[in-house]
């Protein structure tokens, strides 16, 4: 994922802002540059189609060249969006979300796979259950997909330690270098997935169809950058795995790294990412200056002429900290308005590999996000956390996709430079021209947009194009066109309609289509726009419209005219239709594909998963989430049946389409009320009592670290990865003997932004650092209780450990930067310290993780998680009766579980379900949700933002029983009285046509070997 994190890094490294800041540094001087240098290129010149990969190729199925892939000999665009399968562990799941992606007219998706969560101890791979790859390829498949594959070793993507496993921290080298222990730690991984990935390619029937190795290379400190053999031995070792089809690269900004020609480390195809606008969602309606690119493809000849234009990670969204908006102001951050002016200028400079980063984010459960974000990865993504389409930014998405489908000529398209007062009259309004091969009577596009990106002015401009026929000045039926605020426009002339030409169209193309002998052209427009487009056609044929349209007729062209309005227009000449919408009522259509040529066009339903035609009977599989009128245009005209989701439905034919109507009514659901659950409760922190007896856990010996980011400043190491605990809380314990003089205990803890840490000293609370949206480390000083001389004490210090950092940049090790007690002193007097022996735990038995269904992050080293009481069925008689709605008010920690029966309709609606906290009183608290025991939440009220907590079906039993957990840590005394409202709440039903949920595996409780 995109630049750097600003809560990725830690002291002593440089504050992250700055480095991000000569990130950008870097990327804007080539562009200011190559934009002075380019501003005046030839834009009139054909492209130049070449093939050269064939010395580089080890097949033949997935080739490219300079303007866009080959699958199959077929030059494809690659409509893309960034899916992660284990952030939403229902494999049955994975289906709906690739079938959403392919609904909005995409074809490919983009995935990482998580090196933490299948080798979380050395040399044990393991990718099964929820983590296995096969039922996510088979489901794509299924849907139509493609797939980018992405499997680092490093991938960043916000999550714990950027996708390394926690035992990385321990080995010596540079990560991401290629020093020779990093190298070694890597092959069985890269083994081990590369094969997983290997059997899924094109090549052998899967959807694979790319690969990237490694992730956003592209910046280093202190060592020798970019590193040519590094690349090279991760390139090789893809090959070695039996990876065969392209590599691509994923530059964070366009600086050529690793280019096609650049020697060892090369890749096939170069990619670029691109994050204009940032992350401060904040201030969504603040579109920061110098964010949007006009160069882009000038810098692309320059650095990787003989491959096509590649967007590996484009803005989709963004990331959401500890304390920040909420994820609804990141989706109005990067929201309709961006995808039309920032998506449709990446068209303008040609890209043919356009991948958004998130289509879908999913959910940071288990503890796999990093310390800089929350559960929720919704990223404001077009797709919500909960799987609904509620986001215009989706809809908008579906048009841009549906008009490239049925744009050949776009791939063919040579992109000019973005020039002002050259095809457009006002100097408020930028033209770049993609230029049509004249000799092949190809078209061309016209991407317009405001000089100013950000402006919200409306200004009124005309064009003059050139056109096969010589220019053209448009409009010719009324004074001027307008473009109203942040909005873009793809004026397309010369273009191809399935054999009719239009000269030209400022109104913007969905789809068009030929359904037996007709065809039918579907058109869209803003709101207060009127619009134009003509026509090639013979005089004779009359044209059928309503007074609205004016219309003019030559010898050979229809000019039409009109005025944007809600109202449907239709437009007969002959056997040619055009539909006439504004864009609201555009994002109702969908266009479903019968087969590889063809598809129907389906107005109406929230969303359409797929379409089919057998004989006389027409099939449709959509989602409801209202009663519906559903039209179907392209219906073959022997058309008897229809079926909507296998249930047959009565239809009639309208202007010769098939049309019907779906009732929808709002389920009765009956959630049961959580306060009324039969909660029990236990102390999960016996751990503070002096006389708690913890031999078994490891004693923290170690005189020295391999830690290259932090030096031991205490007797032996307090990093909790040099003994193999990764995630979740950890404890330690300090034992030692009183002098008697003590008077004060500092200490310093660690664990990453949002932390926090308590401390007492034999049962008695000295205090906590309750934490706060920022800081990853706090020096603490707590004062002592008279102690008494030779007597034994013990010290029991609680850590949030909230995921490891990133490792962005190569050289810095900033994802080794530990979590745990970093410096403490026990003074006993201005010079002496008491020695204090230290003991600690985290999840039970480490690296060598016991509940390997739900994988090596999902449990800290909390008590009610050691034992597993957080699973299905804990013992009755391991718990006392106690409800979460009234905690002890003292600090510690309660854990509390309770049986939740579910009865609900979810054969027939796709219903979502979130875990709401409210109205928490009582002081500080940090509360972890447990379902089924899978850990679905983090909920830290006094830092926010997140407060409910959506859980998909599959992890939840929708139809029967489940088990709800709940670790409340109380961090300070308070006088209010603790109270905790907890809801479970359900989104809008929708009557739906996916496929069955299958439950996944939630192991229930049994006794652990070896658990204290």
């Amino acid at each position: 994922m995109g630049l750097i994190n600003p809560h990725q890094t830690q002291e002593p490294a440089a504050p992250a802002k700055i480095r991000a800041n000569i990130l950008r540094l870097l990327i804007l001087l080539p562009i200011i540059f190559w934009s002075i240098w380019n501003y005046a290129l030839d834009t009139s010149e054909p492209p130049k189609i070449s093939i050269e990969n064939g010395e580089r190729s080890l097949q033949d199925v997935v080739t490219w060249d300079s303007h866009a892939l080959y699958i199959r000999g077929e030059r494809v665009m690659i409509m893309s969006g960034e899916f992660h399968p284990w952030r939403l562990p229902v494999p049955s799941l994975w289906l709906d979300i690739f079938q959403k992606i392919k609904a909005m007219g995409f074809n490919t998706v983009s995935f990482y796979s998580n090196w933490a969560l299948l080798e979380g101890e050395p040399e044990n791979f393991l990718a099964e259950g929820v983590f296995a790859y096969d039922q996510f390829f088979d489901a794509a498949t299924k849907a139509g997909i493609y797939l980018i594959a992405r499997p680092g070793p490093y991938i960043n993507a916000e999550v714990s330690f950027g996708g390394f496993p926690g035992w990385l921290q321990r080995i010596k080298g540079h990560l991401r270098t290629p020093d020779d222990d990093y190298l070694a730690a890597t092959d069985n991984y890269a083994a081990q997935m590369g094969a997983i990935i290997a059997r899924a390619q094109i090549t052998n029937g899967g959807p694979v169809i790319l690969y990237q190795p490694e992730n956003e290379y592209t910046v280093g400190v202190s060592i020798p950058f970019p590193s040519g053999k590094y690349m090279q031995y991760v390139e090789d070792q893809a090959r070695k795995a039996g990876i065969v089809v392209p590599l691509i690269s994923n530059d964070a900004a366009p600086l050529g790294h690793n280019a096609p020609g650049t020697g060892l480390g090369e890749v096939d195809i170069y990619g670029h990412d691109a994050y204009p606008v940032q992350f401060d969602c904040g201030t969504p309606s603040t579109w920061p200056p110098l964010a949007l690119s006009g160069i882009y493809h000038q810098t692309h000849e320059l650095q990787s002429p003989s491959t096509p234009f590649s967007l590996v990670e484009f803005q989709g969204g963004a990331y959401d900290p500890w304390g920040g908006p909420g994820f609804n102001n990141c989706a109005a951050f990067i929201n309709d308005e961006f995808e039309r002016v920032f998506y449709k200028n990446n068209f303008a400079a040609g890209a043919t590999i356009h991948n958004i980063y998130m289509i879908y984010g999913g959910t940071n459960w288990g503890n796999i996000g990093h310390p800089g974000g929350y559960t929720s990865y919704d990223y404001g993504a077009a797709i919500s956390e909960d799987r609904t389409l509620t986001r215009e930014k989706y809809s908008e998405l579906k048009l841009q996709a549906e008009w490239l489908k049925v744009s050949p000529d776009y791939l063919n398209a040579e992109p000019g430079a973005a020039l002002i007062l050259a095809y457009a009259d006002n100097a408020a309004i930028t033209v770049t021209r993609l230029a049509g091969n004249s000799t092949l009577g190809s078209g061309s596009f016209f991407v317009v947009r405001h000089s100013d990106y950000s402006s919200t002015s409306s200004d009124d401009y005309t064009m003059k194009l050139p056109t096969l026929k010589g220019d053209v000045s448009i409009p010719t039926l009324f004074d001027t066109l307008t473009l109203h605020g942040r909005d873009s426009k793809i004026v397309a002339t010369d273009y191809d309609v399935r054999g009719t030409r239009l000269m030209y169209s400022t109104a913007e193309i969905l789809t068009h289509q030929k359904f037996e002998n007709t065809t039918v052209l579907l058109v869209y427009t803003g709101p207060n726009e009127t619009n134009e487009l003509a026509l090639e056609t013979l005089s004779a044929y009359p044209v059928v419209a309503d007074e609205s349209i004016r219309v003019n007729k030559t010898n050979d062209l229809v000019t039409l005219a009109w005025a944007t309005s809600p109202t449907r227009r239709i437009v007969q000449i002959d056997n040619f239709h055009i539909y006439i919408l504004d864009r609201n009522s555009a994002y109702s259509y969908w266009v479903p594909e019968i087969n590889k040529s063809s598809s129907l066009i389906v107005n109406g339903p929230y969303l359409v998963r797929s379409a089919s035609i057998k004989n006389s009977t027409l099939s449709l599989c959509a989602d409801f989430n209202r009663s519906t009128i559903v039209e179907v245009i392209g219906a073959p005209s022997n058309t008897t049946t229809l079926e909507i989701n296998g249930a047959r439905t009565d239809f009639r034919i309208e202007e010769a389409n098939v049309v019907a109507n779906v009732a929808y009514s709002t389920p009765s659901l009956g959630l049961p009320s959580l306060s009324e659950l039969s909660w029990s409760y236990v102390d999960s922190l016996p751990e503070i009592q002096a006389d708690y007896d913890d031999t078994a856990w490891v004693v923290a010996d170690h005189p020295s670290t391999n830690n290259s980011y932090q030096t031991l400043q205490t007797p032996t190491s307090l990093f909790a990865g040099d003994y193999g605990f990764h995630a979740g809380v950890l404890l330690f314990r300090g034992h030692f003997t009183a002098k008697g003089t003590e008077r004060s205990f500092e200490i310093k803890t660690q664990g990453g932004t949002a932390y926090g840490h308590s401390v007492w000293l034999n049962g008695t609370f000295l205090g906590s650092w309750i934490g706060d949206a920022s800081t990853s480390s706090y020096d603490a000083t707590y004062t002592l209780p008279g102690l008494s001389q030779g007597e034994s004490y013990v010290l029991t210090v609680v850590v949030d450990h909230m995921g490891l950092d990133g490792n962005y940049v190569p050289g810095i090790d900033t994802g080794k930067a530990p979590r745990g007690i970093i410096s403490y002193r026990l003074a006993s007097s201005i010079i002496d310290t008491t020695p204090i022996t230290w003991k600690l735990t985290g999840n039970l038995h480490g690296e060598d993780h016991v509940d390997r269904t739900r994988g090596p992050l999902n449990e800290g080293g909390l008590y009610a998680e050691r034992q597993g009481y957080h699973q299905p069925r804990p013992p009755v008689g391991h718990v006392t009766p106690g409800s979460p709605l009234s905690p002890p008010g003292e600090p510690g920690v309660s854990f509390y579980t309770a049986p939740l029966i579910l009865d609900l309709p979810s054969d027939r609606y796709d219903i979502p379900l979130s875990f709401s906290f409210r109205d928490v009183a009582g002081g500080p608290a940090r509360i972890q949700l447990y379902v089924n025991g899978w850990q679905f939440g983090k909920f830290i009220g006094h830092i926010g933002p997140q407060a409910s907590f959506p859980v998909p079906e599959g992890i939840l039993n929708y139809n029967g029983e489940n088990w709800i957990g709940l670790a409340i840590w109380r961090m300070e005394d308070s006088g209010d009285a603790p109270v905790l409202a907890f809801e479970l709440e359900a989104g809008v039903a929708v009557l739906t046509g996916r496929d069955p949920i299958v439950l996944v595996k939630s192991p229930m409780w049994s006794m652990r070997e070896g658990a204290y």
